[in-house]
């Protein structure tokens, strides 16, 4: 029983604790919804203000693009309006052009017609004229035209040959007064004394009897210095004298020297010409390298390679219509120097040139070919400048001249070769020359007899008078010229000189 009622009261206790509990969570819970039904309300009113002002400008600024918008449309229909009246201004002002040029057009048109019509009337009429000027002259036109212009010509000669003469005479007197004086400056700065040293081939010998001893017994000795040397030795008639033969100037020299020497000590036997020959080729190999490095120290030429200075060496034992040909390579180096110093061309190249402009000489008993084509390879081989390839390539014109140094070579090279004294020429060739220039000028139809003069390099022609006028003169000089330049070969110029001489005699008796 005493346990009943403590456990009645919790009980009821704890039903009063849920009622009270449930009721107050129902109080609590009501509070917080009222709450937050009013939060909403007022979000919700504000949201409405909000949207109300977004609203509110959104109309406003509508508003605005759309007055923009308008006014834009208003602006651009506007320029629109003035560029049609542009537009149809100008279509209005290029209908009127058209019209005015179909008008020109159609004037020009009719213009052009009448100008023909007045065209076949003048032609019509000038035939008229021409046919009643052949029936008066008795003439064709073409008969007419050639006596008109053969008496125009007739009439005109006098002042044409004078103007001629004129011309001719102001122009040659400029051009060899510039031409003098280039020459004459370029050969006062190098006055080479010209040995003239011929590469002979006959030895003097003190008396024939020294011709058996050079023959020797049943000839050893003759042809042990023939194999030795490599030439043809030719013991003959001539009083003291043996003439060497071949093709090779060197072997030529070593053969000479060499018999000098054996005649001189008078031991002429194969063991003594074997130990001659060997010195005397040393001797000439020593000659040639110094030969070479003097022509190189003489010209102020530098970098040159030891072995073509050998070979330039060699043209010491070379002629050329008998003018050494080292001694010739010297001075066209000179020459070409002061002519280029002169022009303003490059100096350099135009000495190296000149130098070795006949290089190919030095070989040339060895290898075919021309000279200037073997002095083109050779100077390939060690390696020259293009330009002096370029230059000394042209001396003869095998090739043409591409550079002002080629042009002053050639000139140099004409300048020392054609000097009078320079160079020698065999009788035979000399009479030959002769011969085919006179013979060249007398082919000419009009000409009465022509010579050769001053060693070939003049050729003076006599005309007929009453064939050859002075016109046809002219003409003449210039064709005789061109044909001794077509068919000939010679060193530097010849001079064409026609003389058209009239003679009138007559007897006091």
């Amino acid at each position: 029983m005493n346990l009943l009622i403590p456990l009645i009261v919790a009980t009821v206790a704890t039903g009063a604790g849920s009622v009270l509990g449930y009721y107050a969570r129902q109080s609590f819970a009501k509070k917080r919804i009222g709450t937050a039904e009013q939060k909403l309300q007022e979000k919700t009113s504000q949201a409405k203000r909000e949207s109300e002002t977004i609203l509110s400008q959104a109309k406003d600024k509508s508003l605005s693009i759309l007055n923009a918008v308008k006014k834009e449309q208003d602006e651009t229909r506007s320029r629109l309006l003035k560029a049609e009246q542009i537009l149809l201004k100008r279509e209005n002002t290029l209908d009127q052009k058209l019209s005015g040029y179909e008008e020109k057009e159609k004037d020009f048109q009719q213009k052009v017609e009448k100008l023909k019509e007045v065209k076949q009337t003048l032609e019509n009429l000038e035939q008229e004229a021409l046919q009643n000027l052949e029936r008066s002259s008795k003439l064709s036109k073409d008969e007419a035209k050639k006596e008109l212009l053969a008496n125009c010509e007739k009439e005109s000669e006098k002042d044409i040959l004078e103007r001629m003469r004129k011309l001719e005479r102001e122009g040659q007197e400029k051009l060899q007064s510039k031409a003098k004086g280039m020459i004459a400056l370029a050969i006062q700065r190098y006055a080479l004394p010209q040995a003239q040293e011929i590469t002979t081939t006959t030895v003097s010998l003190p008396s024939d009897e020294i011709k058996g001893r050079i023959i020797g017994k049943e000839g050893r000795n003759i042809r042990t210095l023939e194999r030795l040397t490599g030439v043809e030795i030719v013991v003959d008639e001539t009083p003291e004298a043996v003439v060497i033969s071949g093709f090779d100037p060197i072997r030529r020299q070593i053969a000479k020297v060499a018999l000098e020497k054996l005649v001189q000590d008078g031991r002429i036997q194969p063991t003594r010409i074997e130990e001659v020959v060997q010195k005397t080729e040393s001797e000439i190999s020593s000659q040639i390298k110094e030969a070479g490095e003097t022509a190189v120290y003489d010209t102020g030429i530098i970098g040159l390679d030891p072995k073509l200075i050998q070979l330039l060496g060699r043209l010491k034992f070379r002629t050329s219509y008998g003018q050494n040909v080292l001694l010739h390579s010297i001075e066209v180096a000179h020459l070409s120097s002061a002519l280029a110093s002169e022009l303003g061309a490059n100096v350099a190249i135009a000495k190296k040139a000149g130098l070795l402009h006949d290089i190919g000489k030095a070989v040339d008993h060895q290898i075919e070919g021309s000279h200037v084509d073997i002095g083109i390879r050779i100077l390939e081989r060690f390696k020259a400048e293009k330009e002096v390839i370029q230059a000394m390539k042209a001396h003869h014109e095998e090739y043409p001249a591409e550079t002002l140094e080629a042009i002053i070579v050639q000139a140099a090279d004409q300048i020392s070769g054609a000097r009078p004294g320079a160079r020698k020429d065999t009788l035979e060739n000399y009479l030959k020359r002769l011969g085919e220039l006179e013979a060249i000028a007398t082919s000419f139809a009009g000409v009465e007899k022509a010579y050769a003069i001053q060693a070939g390099r003049e050729v003076r022609v006599f005309v007929k008078p009453d064939q050859i006028d002075d016109l046809t003169a002219h003409k003449l000089a210039r064709e005789i010229a061109k044909r001794i330049e077509d068919d000939l070969n010679y060193p530097g110029e010849i001079k064409v000189n026609v003389i058209r001489e009239s003679r009138v005699i007559e007897y006091a008796k």
